[in-house]
């Protein structure tokens, strides 16, 4: 049914990528059935213990997908850093950074004990800036990760995470990784990133997109993004993982211009330097529910890194 009213709205010609959203789809599926819902999946190679916080250096070095669709990192870097202005694919937002790859969610559930750990790895290793592009609705040590995003603050890091593409209201229904407990924020420089569509309107948030007034700060272009894929191709997705490194990207553009900002100081700069919506949006895909912006985003705001560098410059 969905396959032909994608035909019928879009012409035979788009034949093609008709079968390939759903081919991409069914690979979806089939891999949350047998990893994410999977309670006999053992996804210790290793034989780690995933409630064991005092050990390190587990896993490996390579960060290479197994297979070719896993292409939602690369796919993420090239958002931040992509080549500028070479004339090929898509423009990163920053343009001058270095990646530090840490694959610390293969397919299947992220461990909390991963994802702590990879954010202590990075903070340890010189990043400046964080990018979380996962998350979930269950964290049974979420209290490890929150020490984690505290430790990053602490240390002068901007992590900026993906509010979560479930349509829901992240105040009343949780998703983690988050910072703060009973609204008591334990980090001043944790970032929370909802997604916009590519038009103007009412329609302005991705109907997929999390909100949340208290705990969702900007929005940030997260739905048709034409960004990198493995083996040099290029392939458009859709998420708050695409909105997080926008976000991410122009917390890069700050540092790398003004490096005595301090972490809190730039994301207080993308907080306030967005584009403020007066408009009211239809929220979570349902047209029944109609909110001024400002309703469901702590900011009011959208990113804009071009207000966001001349706000850097006058601080």
């Amino acid at each position: 049914m969905q396959l032909a009213k994608f035909m019928y709205s879009n012409g035979l010609e788009s034949l093609p990528d008709a079968i390939d959203e759903l081919s991409n789809g069914l690979e979806s599926i089939n891999e949350r059935l047998n990893y994410n819902l999977n309670k006999e999946f053992k996804g210790r190679l290793t034989g780690d213990d995933p409630n064991d916080f005092s050990t390190k250096g587990y896993g490996n070095g390579n960060v290479k997908p197994v297979k070719k669709s896993e292409s939602h990192g690369t796919h993420v870097a090239g958002i931040i850093a992509a080549e500028r202005n070479n004339g090929k694919g898509a423009n990163g937002v920053a343009n001058n950074v270095e990646i530090m790859s840490i694959r610390a969610v293969p397919n299947g559930d992220e461990y909390d004990k991963d994802v702590a750990l990879a954010i202590r790895y990075a903070v340890d290793n010189g990043a400046k800036v964080i990018n979380g592009s996962f998350g979930k609705s269950f964290s049974p040590h979420s209290d490890k990760v929150r020490e984690a995003i505290a430790y990053a603050s602490k240390k002068d890091v901007v992590f900026v995470h993906a509010a979560g593409n479930d349509s829901k209201d992240v105040d009343t229904e949780p998703n983690f990784p988050d910072d703060n407990v009973n609204y008591v924020e334990i980090s001043n420089s944790y970032i929370r990133v909802g997604a916009l569509a590519p038009k103007y309107g009412s329609n302005l948030l991705a109907s997929f997109s999390n909100y949340g007034k208290k705990n969702v700060d900007v929005f940030a272009p997260g739905a048709q993004v034409y960004s990198t894929t493995p083996e040099n191709e290029y392939d458009t997705k859709g998420g708050t993982s695409m909105a997080a490194p926008a976000v991410a990207g122009v917390a890069a553009l700050i540092r790398s211009y003004y490096p005595k900002l301090s972490a809190a100081q730039v994301k207080q700069i993308i907080m306030d330097s967005g584009l403020p919506i007066k408009s009211k949006v239809v929220v979570g895909g349902n047209s029944d529910d109609v909110r001024s912006y400002a309703d469901v985003v702590k900011s009011g705001k959208i990113a804009n890194a071009y207000n966001a560098l001349i706000m850097a410059s006058k601080m």
